[in-house]
């Protein structure tokens, strides 16, 4: 996959099929449109674009207050897109100069002008431009002037895949990991560095990797405990993990994410890694003491073993 950050940058792209979106998380639904687009391009010898932006218009928008946590940071993205087989991917830097646009100034000056788009495949509630003026009517009606098809993606496709970039926040805010990876049709993953912590869990025969997130807008699941693959140095390994404030063993206020590695013993100080969630144990819990954290934590490997086997 190509990617662009301006139009500088472009070369010809033969007979550009486009679609156009912010694409968080690319889910099901977003990969329904992409495969769309592939075919569409086959057909006429072109190539398949998708047209996003950096940062989120939210994020330009509402800069105090956008509030704005993502599924994908945009590295991940652009792998996940990458793998979907896109042919080429416009990153255009999103202003609130940009945001100013009408929707005939966008068509007319990137669309047209800029690539020469041949096909538009866009869904049946898309719109953009200044004030969301553009439709899919609207396209229809100004791509006879400007000499491209517009293919709409119909309302009973994008519905029976009954999925939004929203469902998807929203199940992993509540730590429903099935359903937000049966949304995303891959595992939801973070990915950080491993710093060092206090190393409590090493004195009660559970080390932990303490990770740091490599984004602030990431959205982190709900607190609990999950049964999780974590890759560390290209090879992966089934883990159980905790996110929360550890109420048993500490009365600071601060959330930690922490991953005990099954049959894992090497330092990985400093190192890169990605989570990748399968599914939630059990919630947060303060236990009586340490021997009884102990004694759950025994119960939670056993059983985060089991699920991390059906998963592997």
């Amino acid at each position: 996959m190509k990617i662009f950050y301006d139009f500088n940058s472009i070369a010809s792209i033969p007979n550009p099929v486009l679609t156009i979106g912010t694409f968080d998380g690319v889910h099901v639904g977003h990969q329904k449109i992409i495969k769309q687009l592939n075919q569409e391009a086959k057909k006429i010898g072109g190539e398949s674009v998708l047209f996003t932006f950096y940062p989120h218009p939210r994020m330009v928008l509402h800069p105090k207050n956008h509030g704005l946590k993502l599924i994908q940071t945009q590295e991940e993205k652009l792998e996940k897109l990458s793998k979907m087989g896109l042919q080429n991917c416009i990153v255009f830097p999103f202003t609130l100069e940009f945001s100013e646009l009408t929707a005939l100034e966008f068509v007319r000056d990137f669309l047209v002008k800029q690539l020469n788009v041949k096909k538009l495949v866009i869904g049946y509630d898309h719109q953009f431009g200044k004030n969301r003026e553009g439709s899919i009517s609207y396209l229809k009606a100004v791509s006879k002037d400007f000499y491209f098809e517009v293919i709409e993606i119909p309302a009973q496709e994008i519905d029976d895949v009954n999925v939004s970039s929203t469902k998807i926040r929203d199940a992993i805010f509540n730590g429903d990991m099935i359903l937000a990876n049966e949304y995303l049709g891959n595992p939801y993953e973070l990915s950080g560095t491993v710093v060092k912590g206090k190393a409590l869990g090493r004195t009660i025969g559970f080390p932990t990797a303490n990770i740091e997130l490599n984004s602030d807008l990431k959205l982190i699941p709900a607190n609990g405990v999950y049964a999780i693959k974590i890759c560390i140095k290209e090879i992966w390994y089934g883990a159980m993990l905790n996110i929360g404030f550890r109420p048993t063993i500490s009365k600071e206020n601060n959330q930690t994410i922490e991953a005990h590695i099954f049959d894992f013993s090497a330092d990985i100080y400093g190192d890169n890694v990605t989570v990748q969630f399968l599914s939630k144990w059990r919630e947060e819990m303060k236990f009586s003491g340490i021997d009884e954290l102990k004694n759950q934590l025994k119960i939670d490997e056993e059983t985060i073993r089991h699920i991390v086997a059906n998963f592997i």
